[in-house]
């Protein structure tokens, strides 16, 4: 019981430590997982906002680059890049002004950033216009008067400055997200050197408890052996002694009708000696008193007759218990034949005796059989069954019909155990035990016998290596508990020894 509560308590320990890591793990991984899915956002919003910022600088450049290349040459086709950016600016500016509108750090120089392309996009369609009119000289002064210069470098500062708070942003993002898939990395293989432990712990666990178990039930094992030796040896003492009783019943019961037999036989010849004193006495002699001869008959036709009914009557009845005392010797004295029996069709042929006077009275029999085949004696088993069932439909209660249940079921090794319950008329608690004693009758005496079934019964289960008990109450029925060995041959081999 210890080494169990010891073993339940260590394996819910390991389990809910097991458990707690697991927990841990799966915390930690939702976490960072959730934590870099955020890094990951964050990361694709500002590469959104830094190819914004590319796109508005670049276009800008271009619609420079174009710009001076169609005032140096004076030739229109130079002026693709400029118109080019013209067209593409306002959706790219728009573009930027979306991505970073709800970062402060942007939004507060957007107005600047604004004013400063504006500023440069006229000047370069000032310039670009006055060359198409031919004033080339005009669109150079314009030029030179670096005001296009100012709002250039402006806006190279303030989309430059973009960058450089984009990309340090986005250095910050990559730190973040090495360090989370780092740590990620660190969980899984903490939590599964963790959970290796727990394991190997638990396995330790086990291991230590099917050796404990292992251990103990060897020494169950030897234990039983030695029980079951001694339960044999102790069995068979009994049935020596048993047997000892019955050889001590024959011999005196052997030599008691011996003698009866004898006053039984001088009974016959007093019986025919009476018949010619009777004929003396009866007959017309003078020399006889009045009351000597009225005595003399009152004693032949009355006394004599009377006596020697009693005389029979009690020798018959003790021939008829000599008998039944003799027939428990013999069957004690009987050689057992162990053989393999179908428990269930002995006890339905059995039944099947008393069927016409159960059917007689609306009764049924019912047997419920668990066990296989085993092996025993036939001969007393179907006198044991026989007695019973004959006891149940002789004391059964009357106005109710008789039910009789049978149930054969393991009672542990090498053990049977049958149950033969009725409802009949019951045994009260001060004679469960009488109804075993030889010549010992219970309840009310309505019924012939010499109370010796029951005794006869208990000797047959007895030197069976077995033994029979009784649960009853009065009104309500009984019921026989039958113990016997499974196999019979042990028991039989050891006596021959």
């Amino acid at each position: 019981m210890t080494s169990t509560a010891a073993f339940l308590r260590s394996s819910l320990i390991m389990l809910a430590v097991g458990v707690l890591i697991l927990l841990g793990i799966v915390g930690s991984s939702l976490w960072l997982v959730q934590a870099n899915r955020e890094y990951s956002d964050e990361t694709a919003s500002l590469r959104r906002v830094r190819s914004a910022i590319v796109g508005v600088l670049t276009t800008v450049q271009d619609a420079e680059t174009g710009q001076r290349g169609y005032l140096l040459a004076n030739d229109i086709v130079y002026l693709a890049p400029y118109t080019t950016a013209l067209e593409s600016l306002p959706k790219r500016r728009q573009n930027l002004i979306d991505n970073v509108k709800s970062q402060p750090s942007y939004a507060m120089q957007l107005d600047a950033l604004n004013e400063a392309i504006d500023g440069k996009m006229n000047e370069l369609a000032k310039t670009v216009a006055l060359t198409r009119e031919g004033k080339t000289a005009e669109a150079v002064a314009v030029v030179r008067d670096d005001a296009g210069l100012v709002y250039m470098n402006k806006v190279r500062a303030i989309l430059g400055d973009f960058l450089d708070q984009t990309d340090g942003r986005l250095r910050v993002l990559v730190e973040k997200q090495l360090s989370a898939a780092s740590t990620l990395q660190m969980v899984t293989i903490g939590g599964a050197l963790a959970i290796l432990v727990v394991l190997g712990g638990a396995i330790l666990i086990i291991v230590q408890h099917v050796r404990d178990l292992s251990l103990a039930t060897k020494e169950v094992e030897l234990l039983n052996v030695g029980l079951e030796a001694r339960v044999n040896e102790r069995t068979e003492d009994l049935m020596r002694a048993n047997q000892e009783i019955q050889r001590f019943a024959y011999i005196v019961t052997h030599d008691l009708r011996a003698p009866l037999v004898n006053i039984m036989g001088f009974l016959s010849e007093l019986d025919t000696a009476m018949k010619a004193v009777s004929t003396y006495v009866l007959a017309d002699n003078k020399t006889l008193g009045e009351q000597d001869i009225q005595d003399a008959r009152m004693a032949v036709e009355e006394d004599l007759p009377e006596a020697l009914g009693f005389i029979r009557s009690s020798t018959r009845k003790m021939d008829a218990l000599i008998n039944a005392i003799l027939k428990i010797s013999r069957d004690g004295r009987r050689k057992l034949q162990p053989e393999r029996i179908d428990l269930k069709a002995m006890i339905d042929t059995v039944a099947a005796n008393v069927h016409h006077q159960l059917v007689e009275t609306g009764g049924t029999t019912e047997t419920r059989v668990r066990i296989g085949n085993i092996v025993n004696d036939r001969f007393s088993l179907d006198q044991i069954f026989g007695n019973l069932f004959d006891n149940a439909v002789k004391y059964q209660m009357p106005g109710r019909p008789l039910k009789i249940d049978v149930d054969a079921y393991p009672d542990g090794p090498g053990r049977v155990r049958i149950d033969v319950k009725d409802n009949g008329r019951g045994i009260a608690t001060n004679d469960l035990e009488r109804v075993f004693e030889l010549f010992r009758r219970a309840g009310e005496q309505d019924q012939r016998g010499e109370g010796i079934g029951l005794a006869h019964v208990r000797s047959l289960i007895r030197n069976l290596g077995g033994d029979i008990t009784v649960q009853s109450e009065l009104g309500k029925g009984s019921t026989f508990i039958l113990t016997l060995p499974a196999d019979l041959t042990k028991i039989v081999r050891s006596m021959e020894l």
